[in-house]
């Protein structure tokens, strides 16, 4: 027969000597994690402070894309879908043990409705084939993007073939997160988002907050945002990102894979450039220059 204790350790009987000293043991233990901020909900504030501060993207005077820049990857949305953002899924797991705790890898990523400039969701362009900072980033030129310094870790957006032991949560399609690994894996090229129009395009000027496709150099898939894959966060309920082409009955991507590599208002007012209209006409764009060798 199972003891129940039918008594509480005041009155003294059973083993109430322990109990008492049990539950002294308990608080003592949770005072002291209390008071170094090792407490879930303490972590978890402080990561949200963090993750959440607001950062300033860059402002494109020419109105084109540079190394060096920081900016947020926009999905487009499309009829089921909201406009959402690249942002980093990091928990509490994700932080390092050292004083000043910053995210580690491997972090996954997911695209938040949410598209405010912040830690969470800005990228720095970086180069990849020793081109000098602020140097014009032309279609077709690989490059990597990375997260901000401090906080959010400086890691980078990666992506590899699927495997069983590798690939996105719920899709199973080709899995994209955040690693410390800069080599063939992190690099990425702008493609212009028109089929018909990609070869006229090729090594011009990348105007930002345009609609373009981003595509993995090593497995040539391109970035993606999932409708109905959806995964519930520390920040609310979020779309999958993977690595996939989703073709429409023309070979034309879908707005699946529609990008917008976004900066700040030139003005200076801290506007995000979202509702830019496109123009056909490529001289209005951005003024050709020659491709960087």
């Amino acid at each position: 027969m199972t003891y129940t204790r039918t008594y509480h350790h005041k009155v003294r009987l059973g083993n109430w000597n322990e109990d008492l000293h049990l539950e002294e043991d308990s608080l003592k233990e949770f005072l002291q994690k209390k008071a170094r901020g090792e407490l879930t909900v303490q972590k978890i504030d402080f990561l949200k402070q963090n993750i959440l501060r607001q950062v300033n993207l860059s402002a494109s005077k020419d109105g084109g894309l540079h190394i060096g820049d920081v900016v947020m990857l926009v999905n487009t949305g499309g009829p089921s879908r909201e406009r959402s953002a690249i942002s980093i899924n990091a928990d509490i797991n994700n932080l390092s043990k050292a004083h000043n705790p910053l995210i580690q890898a491997p972090c996954g990523l997911t695209a938040g409705r949410s598209v405010q400039p912040c830690t969470r969701t800005a990228f720095i362009i970086t180069s990849v084939d020793g081109g000098p900072e602020g140097s014009t980033l032309h279609f077709e030129q690989s490059f990597a993007l990375k997260t901000t310094s401090g906080f959010a870790g400086g890691l980078y957006l990666t992506s590899d073939h699927r495997t069983f032991q590798k690939c996105a949560k719920v899709s199973r399609l080709q899995e994209v997160s955040l690693d410390e690994d800069s080599s063939f894996i992190s690099w990425w090229k702008i493609v212009h988002f028109d089929p018909q129009e990609r070869l006229e395009y090729e090594g011009l000027p990348v105007p930002a907050n345009a609609k373009v496709l981003i595509m993995h150099c090593k497995t040539n898939q391109a970035l993606a945002v999932l409708n109905d894959q959806k995964l519930w966060t520390t920040y609310g309920n979020e779309y999958e990102v993977t690595a996939h082409t989703f073709l429409d009955s023309h070979r034309a991507e879908q707005d699946n894979n529609h990008w917008m590599v976004s900066t700040c208002d030139p003005a200076g007012e801290g506007l995000l450039l979202l509702d830019r209209p496109q123009t056909s006409d490529k001289a209005e764009e951005l003024p050709l220059t020659e491709p960087s060798m």
